[in-house]
């Protein structure tokens, strides 16, 4: 993506010394989850502790006015949020309520926490989620989609500033796949077309449905995030999608060595991962 280059030249001088940073205790504490997790954990301190991890993730966002960005992404529509991921990461509802199936360590028992401070005492990042957990990955692993929905709650779309899911896989390698969209408001107007309310004019318009059946875009074009040619969206799940614009998103997935730092990054957020292997 463009502009890319500049935003990972300025995270990696911002936390470029913390390569010496100290290690955190290697062993999970029997303390409880992160502070604002809710109770629903998943049972993983049962699993054999056959090649264990502490999985680190730190999700930040570039403190940027979205017009500055060069990627032009308003035009797409990415796929609808898949109902039938039950893992959770961490996911904030509109009340502020906290939802995670790990077992989250605090921030300042990770390895990335200095990192996760410096880029957030320059001025130029928020810290949007700096955790992590403890968990079995032995060859041939083939993880479940860990939902995450995180940042400031937009009120019209009914869903956190930036949500997705991460999912960790395990060959020879460990591998990674980030999927995150980065979503802002979309202005008084564009809010009320999108529902089928009114108009450019003021005038009222066509229901949601019948939107949906005179474009000419297919929902297969919209799931590869294509683009979409003039205002009209189709109704997804009985709603129209999305309520919001996107600003930008992280599609990659990366192969990584446990000890390794990692940066996955669009022009506006930034998704550093860090594996440390805990002997037993």
């Amino acid at each position: 993506m463009r502009g890319r280059p500049v935003f990972i030249l300025a995270a990696l001088l911002a936390f470029s010394p913390w390569v010496t940073a100290q290690e955190p205790a290697e062993a999970p504490t029997a303390g409880a989850p992160e502070e604002q997790s809710s109770s629903n954990v998943s049972p993983q301190s049962e699993a054999p502790r056959e090649d264990y991890y502490r999985a680190e993730f730190v999700i930040l966002e570039r403190k940027v006015d979205p017009a500055d960005v060069n990627e032009k992404m308003a035009s797409r529509v990415p796929e609808p949020p898949d109902p039938d991921i039950t893992e959770i990461l961490r996911a904030v509802d509109r009340n502020g309520v906290v939802e995670t199936t790990r077992k989250l360590v605090s921030r300042d028992q990770l390895y990335l926490s200095s990192a996760a401070n410096r880029l957030e005492n320059s001025g130029r990042f928020r810290i949007l989620l700096a955790t992590g957990w403890y968990q079995s990955f032995p060859p041939n692993f083939e993880g479940e989609p860990l939902r995450v929905a995180i940042g400031d709650w937009l009120p019209d779309a009914g869903h956190r500033e930036v949500e997705g899911h991460i999912t960790i896989d395990r060959q020879r390698y460990l591998h990674v796949g980030v999927h995150l969209n980065h979503w802002e408001p979309l202005p008084d107007k564009e809010i009320m077309q999108a529902s089928g309310t009114v108009d450019s004019q003021g005038d009222a318009t066509v229901s949601a449905d019948e939107e949906a059946e005179q474009t000419q875009d297919t929902l297969a074009n919209i799931a590869e995030g294509g683009d979409i040619q003039g205002t009209n969206q189709p109704e997804l799940s009985g709603e129209a999608w999305p309520k919001a614009q996107l600003v930008t998103w992280i599609r990659e997935t990366r192969r990584m060595r446990s000890e390794e730092v990692h940066f996955l990054d669009s022009p506006t957020i930034g998704v550093l991962v860090f594996f440390k292997k805990i002997e037993q």
